[in-house]
């Protein structure tokens, strides 16, 4: 054996590929229809002449006789022991039913022709007549139409479940569709376009450690996670911010989605999971992001009767084996991403496979503020936009919101034929996102309009004289989406709150409904909202929290999925009821009492409603005086303004003074002192 054999280039055969078998088949049948196997095959034919014709049936070299009505041919078919005299060839070179083709003047003259010969005994064979139109081809493309068309309905179903491809077709369906990026900086995602989540970036930022230089951790022994998973709500960033890891580690990256693995056929599903794998050991180094990995990833049946063969848990069989089997993954990071944890299987998220598990979680007030400041790089916007007002504005918006925040105050903008995107204009995106669109052209009765103008007044007038309520905003009657008026308030982030910050704003809910009682005479439909908002979080302080008075520190949460037996009994089930209804009622007489004592304002509030369909909290102010109580989120202002006074002063006071004088030494010889 050569030893350098295997050092010498070998040579590259062609790739097999479907089209070759596609062009193989129908050439064979091409040669089979049009050469073999009809009835009249086996022999070539020769054209003759009406004279020539009718000398070879008088020599008795005719077999048989075709004749075409169609198009006034006929065939004569001859004698094997005559085909050298008429074609001076052998039978092995002209075939075995070798034939004449004739041109005969009509009908009538070939029969009496043929009876004359009969007679004569010259002729003895049979003779038939056919009425074939059109070309020979013609008829048997004709013939062939229906394979035709089953063969070329195979070429596009292997195409379609091949992906697309077009190269390998059906036996493709088994391959990975990951797109990989040779090079994870190649999407130009880092961390500087992560704004916030601080906490979920510096935990990744190990991953991206390891990735850069391996040999720092595995000098000590260590070993990096296999794989962490991003929890979070929708928008939340969590698709960005694994690409954001690849893009710093700089490293191949694989990105699909859970549902990407689902199919039709059975097992294709694992399959795509060991060829996702295999492509990734090969690029190792690497990344592999699974999105949305609750698609596969849900919590296996422990019934059994539910099915013979689910495709999901065969898919989920084949990655956990893969993410810890007996093979190793060295260099392999999987990264994925749900907001549904709580459905996806243990075995999923045991160590060894899912080590860690970062949350990734809605954006507090200052991590607000730098994803306001990323969205608005693009945007042109005017000195009169205030970020932090923007905000403390949007509590509860993830990084999605607040980019659609950003995209649709500049359409407003836009449409106004502005230059440049102004405060109004993110006040008035915040106001279509959270209530939907204005319907100034909504016709309503002034009675009804004063009806809404008292309900929301009593909405304001509460809020305002509560201590623990959430601060005011602005009040408007214009009908937005299903409401036909709103109250915006500033609410409060809060860590943990208490039962009388959930009173007080449960009073506040049923200031409209107290107010509609006291002034207009009726209750109407428009507070069901109010109602609906207001019983469920007496519900959860009763039956969650432990906030009831005969029911003291008990929760009576389930987070048992499809449980449908009640964690508590009907007697405790009664209490529950009495105590939420006792609740509500209770802040109801209260909204009431403070409503009467607040009368006159309450009444000129409303007035100034109907009057101007939209008022701020100055208005407000102004009619009721200052509110008695210092909101938390006024605080934090507060003491975000004297902390960037300290720091404007301090830094002043630094440029007055100048560093203290430091004599040269051996050292520092060279060094000059500088006086800023």
């Amino acid at each position: 054996m050569d030893p350098n054999r295997n050092n010498t280039p070998q040579p590259k055969g062609p790739r097999f590929s479907m089209n070759w078998l596609y062009i193989f088949i129908i050439a064979s049948l091409a040669i089979f229809f049009f050469t073999g196997n009809s009835e009249n095959s086996g022999g070539v034919g020769k054209t003759a002449g009406w004279d020539d014709f009718k000398k070879w049936v008088q020599k008795d070299c005719a077999a048989d006789i075709e004749v075409n009505l169609a198009d006034n041919t006929l065939k004569m078919f001859v004698k094997p022991e005559k085909i050298r005299d008429v074609f001076q060839q052998s039978a092995q070179q002209v075939g075995t039913k070798p034939h004449l083709e004739v041109t005969y003047p009509d009908v009538k003259t070939v029969e009496e022709f043929l009876n004359r010969e009969k007679q004569a005994k010259h002729y003895t064979g049979t003779v038939s007549y056919i009425n074939k139109k059109g070309s020979e081809f013609l008829n048997i493309l004709i013939n062939l139409s229906p394979l035709i068309f089953f063969i070329v309905l195979w070429i596009l179903m292997s195409r379609r479940m091949g992906g697309g491809s077009g190269s390998g077709g059906i036996f493709s369906v088994g391959k990975s569709k990951a797109k990989m990026y040779e090079k994870g900086n190649d999407m130009g995602i880092t961390f500087k376009d992560v704004a916030g989540q601080e906490g979920a970036k510096q935990e990744v930022q190990e991953i991206v450690d390891f990735l850069k230089n391996p040999k720092k951790y595995t000098d000590l022994g260590g070993k990096i996670p296999k794989g962490a998973l991003l929890v979070g709500p929708p928008g939340t960033g969590k698709t960005l911010l694994a690409k954001a890891v690849a893009g710093e580690a700089a490293v191949p990256f694989f990105s699909m989605s859970g549902s990407d693995f689902v199919e039709m056929f059975v097992g294709v599903g694992a399959s795509r999971v060991r060829d996702l794998f295999r492509q990734a050991k090969e690029k190792a180094p690497c990344i592999i992001f699974i999105d949305e990995i609750d698609a596969v990833g849900r919590a296996r049946s422990k019934n059994p009767s539910m099915g013979g063969n689910d495709e999901r848990e065969n898919t989920l069989n084949a990655l956990l084996t893969e993410m810890d089997g007996f093979g190793t993954n060295s260099g392999v990071i999987i990264l994925a991403a749900t907001n549904r944890v709580d459905m996806l299987d243990s075995a999923l998220l045991r160590a060894g496979r899912f080590d860690r598990e970062i949350h990734v979680d809605l954006p507090d007030l200052n991590e607000r503020k730098a994803i306001f400041q990323v969205h608005l790089r693009p945007i042109k916007v005017d000195s009169s936009v205030d970020i932090d007002l923007l905000a403390r504005q949007t509590p509860g918006f993830s990084g999605a919101d607040i980019a659609n925040v950003c995209n649709e105050a500049a359409l407003i903008a836009a449409r106004h034929n502005a230059t440049s995107v102004g405060r109004q204009d993110f006040l008035d995106a915040v106001d279509r996102i959270i209530g939907g669109l204005e319907k100034k052209t909504k016709v309503m009765t002034a009675a009804e309009k004063r009806t809404i103008a008292l309900h929301e007044a009593g909405h304001a007038t509460i809020s305002w004289f509560c201590q623990y309520a959430n601060p005011l905003i602005k009040v408007s009657i214009v009908p937005r989406g299903r409401a036909l008026g709103a109250a915006w308030y500033l609410p409060e982030e809060r860590q943990i709150t208490t039962k009388e910050e959930m009173l007080d704003e449960m009073c506040s809910l049923m200031g409209g409904r107290a107010a509609e009682e006291l002034f207009v005479g009726r209750i109407s439909t428009g507070a069901m909202n109010d109602l609906e908002r207001a019983t469920k979080s007496a519900y959860g302080m009763i039956a969650y929290a432990g906030m009831s008075d005969k029911l003291p520190n008990l929760c009576y949460y389930n987070n048992q999925e499809y449980q449908f037996q009640r964690p508590y009994s009907e007697t405790t089930a009664k209490t529950i009821d009495e105590e939420v209804m006792r609740m509500v009622n209770e802040q109801y007489e209260r909204a009431k009492q403070i409503l009467l004592e607040h009368k006159e304002g309450h009444n000129a509030l409303a007035e100034l409603l109907i009057r101007d369909e939209v008022i701020m909290a100055e208005d407000v102010e102004k009619i009721f005086g200052k509110r008695p109580w210092t909101s938390r989120s006024e605080e934090i202002m507060q003491e975000e303004q004297q902390q960037q006074s300290d720091e404007a002063d301090e830094a002043d006071e630094m440029q007055l003074t100048p560093p203290p004088y430091i004599p040269p030494t051996e050292e520092n010889e060279y060094d000059t002192p500088t006086i800023a």
